[in-house]
């Protein structure tokens, strides 16, 4: 009786490319209507975190909203633009 050895090929998982959600400040919309739009557009915030969000981007200019994949990141900012807020992505 003989032994066999079967040989797998290696498979190597790559992880997608993950890209930043950035909230800019404005001079426009009032801080409830950024907050609920947060909440609105990325609904896996709570409200204390849109707060945090909003507030970050009022006193420093820009806020992190998320790191996610690419199309995820693309849907968030596109949503956040819809709400006539300023977002954009960038690669982590």
């Amino acid at each position: 009786m003989s032994t066999q050895t079967i040989e797998r090929p290696s498979v190597s998982a790559k992880i997608a490319p993950r890209y930043r959600v950035l909230l800019h400040n404005d001079d426009f919309n009032s801080m409830e209507y950024v907050v609920q739009s947060l909440l609105e557009v990325v609904n896996v915030l709570t409200q204390p975190q849109a707060v945090d969000i909003m507030l970050e981007a009022h006193n420093n200019g820009v806020a992190l909203v998320t790191t996610c994949v690419l199309e995820h990141a693309e849907f968030y900012c596109n949503g956040l633009c819809s709400k006539g807020l300023t977002s954009t992505i960038e690669p982590e």
